[in-house]
């Protein structure tokens, strides 16, 4: 197999690879073609500039997988917007967030959602009120490192921070992904992952260079899925390991039979997991995949390597280029444990608006992970661990900080500190140690969890203590709370 392009081109044009009158996005009980999804973008670019919106603007999403949702990625791309597509599951304190930070002008989202914010950007429009229009904005000619989106991410410190991508990043990044994946222009991806996710946006980029089609799906229930595969009758399905373990559990019958393609990333697969779903799915082929917001994708094991190497996740794909790294910046040697570094063209712009986190993590052109690796003698990269405190629940990068300042602004507590432990299902559960303020405190932070913070961010256990162990500096040990929630 040939390589891939590596000519950049502006990130809408993605609308013009495949057959006009075959199908590209299907919503609900609606489906457009190749050709429909180009008049879609073309619409949706011109009414956005009819707002009054001008170049390099920020226009926020923060809704389901409607058809606005899976068009807003191109449609800002080709007027020359920055798109900030919103979680749907997160709650209000962290859209305002994610608002303010970005200094986003132009929210679309569902009334209900709109309602509950305090403070909102200087144009606020409810997603039933949306009018696509009838002019077009033909495609855009864009550089390359045009800034097209920005996509929040958490850190091991403070409050998610926007990961600045470019045309570049995201066109090379699709491509990559449909050559790699061997993508076809009959392939059908249920596309299940949040839009908001690098990983889950891509389903729809690579699926759209590819010439195939989009399947926008929402869930609640893991034998939803199975259902949807089977109605749609899917081929590729992407997921992260919380999401195998529950559809890893199913009965699935003939339902996965048209599956050819399956993905995992956000997080290590266990081997046990690996072989469940090869015994349910021994005609697909499974792609155990690593990357970061900050990098796209990195790495990809080959799917014939999958039974006898199921700990690793293979060898860098098109267009990146991996090292693993000492401190002192030298290269690691064959099974040295080090940093893994990302080089190359998907490697992000830095950090939205926050240079001097941006110097911590690119330096030269490359992002410095964060994470521990090790390549093998095979030449394979296995993934060791964080140098960091970050928190990984079903696949989302939690911050520990982020928790204990919500925990903080319950009043429901005095003192807290947040750590992640080791959980089969989620890959990490979060635990809570926390000093109590006033009375009836266990019952006001859990209502102040539920109403404040998403699913994913709430803590699986809290433990309630007289005071928080103090270091000789007079900080908090966490080594030693650490160790303790350990045992």
């Amino acid at each position: 197999m040939t390589g891939p392009d590596p000519t950049p081109r502006p990130l809408d044009h993605l609308t013009l690879r495949g057959e006009r009158d075959a199908r590209a996005l299907r919503v609900g009980a609606e489906t457009l073609t190749h050709a429909a999804l180009e008049e879609a973008v073309a619409r949706t670019a011109h009414r956005l500039l009819a707002l009054g919106l001008e170049p390099g603007d920020r226009v926020a999403s923060w809704m389901g997988k409607t058809r606005l949702a899976c068009v807003a990625p191109l449609a800002a791309a080709r007027a020359g917007l920055v798109h900030v597509p919103i979680n749907p599951v997160l709650r209000r304190a962290q859209a305002e967030h994610i608002l303010a930070d970005s200094g986003t002008r132009l929210l679309v989202a569902n009334r209900a959602r709109l309602e509950t914010l305090e403070a909102r950007p200087e144009m606020a429009m409810a997603l039933e009120d949306w009018e696509e229009g009838t002019d077009a904005l033909p495609p855009s000619d864009h550089a390359p490192d045009t800034l097209a989106a920005l996509l929040y991410t958490s850190g091991s410190t403070g409050r998610p921070k926007g990961v600045m991508l470019s045309h570049a990043n995201l066109w090379l990044g699709a491509v990559s992904v449909a050559h790699y994946l061997g993508l076809r222009t009959d392939d059908r991806t249920l596309c299940v992952l949040p839009l908001a996710f690098d990983y889950g946006q891509n389903q729809l980029l690579s699926t759209w260079a590819a010439g195939g089609e989009a399947i926008a799906f929402d869930y609640l229930l893991p034998r939803d899925v199975v259902r949807a595969v089977a109605r749609t009758a899917a081929t590729v399905l992407a997921g992260v390991p919380p999401l195998w373990v529950q559809l890893a559990e199913q009965e699935w019958g003939a339902s996965g039979a048209s599956l050819r393609t399956l993905t995992n990333s956000g997080g290590h697969m266990p081997e046990a997991l690996v072989r469940r779903l090869r015994g349910l799915f021994p005609q697909a082929k499974l792609h155990l995949m690593y990357g970061l917001t900050e990098a796209f994708r990195s790495a990809s094991l080959d799917p014939r390597q999958v039974d006898e190497k199921p700990d690793a996740v293979g060898t860098a794909i098109p267009f990146a280029e991996l090292s693993v790294r000492r401190t002192d910046g030298s290269e690691a040697e064959a099974g040295e444990e080090g940093e893994l570094v990302h080089a190359g063209p998907l490697v992000a712009q830095g950090y939205w608006n926050d240079p001097e986190r941006t110097a911590q993590r690119f330096r030269n052109g490359a992002v410095w992970s964060g994470d521990r690796a090790v390549v093998g003698t095979d030449g394979l990269l296995r993934i060791r661990g964080r140098d960091d405190a970050m928190i990984k629940v079903s696949g989302h990068r939690i911050s520990p900080s982020e928790i204990e300042e919500a925990a903080m602004a319950s009043g429901a507590v005095e003192d807290a500190a947040v750590f992640g432990v080791k959980d089969e299902r989620l890959g990490q559960r979060i635990v809570l140690v926390a000093v109590a303020k006033g009375e009836g405190a266990e019952e006001r932070l859990a209502a102040w969890f539920a109403a404040e913070l998403p699913a994913h961010m709430r803590p699986g256990e809290i433990r309630w203590v007289e005071a928080l162990p103090l270091s000789p500096n007079g900080k908090i040990d966490r080594a030693a709370l650490s160790a303790e929630i350990a045992t």
